[in-house]
């Protein structure tokens, strides 16, 4: 079982954890980005990129055995802050829909590309797993 970090006096974040204390086997999930399996992008839309790119992370976490709780860090890196957003209302139904919590360390940085052309979002994650 995870445990969320707050400091005392610091008001709690919305969206997202200040730390996460876990124990347990720890997962890298190498970044995701918007394609399907078969390394095709379905959409240039941002929301639908940042969606699909949650499914991939979810996909990669399933088949280690793990769930969207175990998550505790996620990076993202988006090449328009702007598009993010202006997608965020979107961004956050599919978060709920398929991680379920926010109670995960997060980061988002804005870059100039990523190394697929298409891309616009990628999703870096840690999870630990239960023993």
């Amino acid at each position: 079982m995870n445990q969320v970090i707050l400091p005392e006096g610091w008001p709690r974040p919305k969206g997202y954890a200040n730390g996460v204390l876990a124990r347990g086997r720890q997962l890298y999930i190498a970044g995701m980005i918007g394609w399907d399996a078969q390394e095709r992008f379905p959409s240039d839309d941002f929301a639908d990129q940042a969606r699909q790119a949650l499914k991939n992370v979810a996909e990669v976490l399933r088949e280690a055995g793990g769930r969207p709780e175990n998550i505790v860090r996620m990076t993202w890196y988006v090449t328009s802050k702007r598009e993010y957003l202006e997608a965020g209302r979107r961004i956050g139904q599919a978060f709920r829909e398929l991680i379920g919590h926010y109670d995960i360390a997060m980061t988002a940085v804005q870059v100039s590309a990523l190394i697929e052309d298409h891309a616009k979002v990628e999703i870096e994650v840690t999870a630990v797993l239960p023993d």
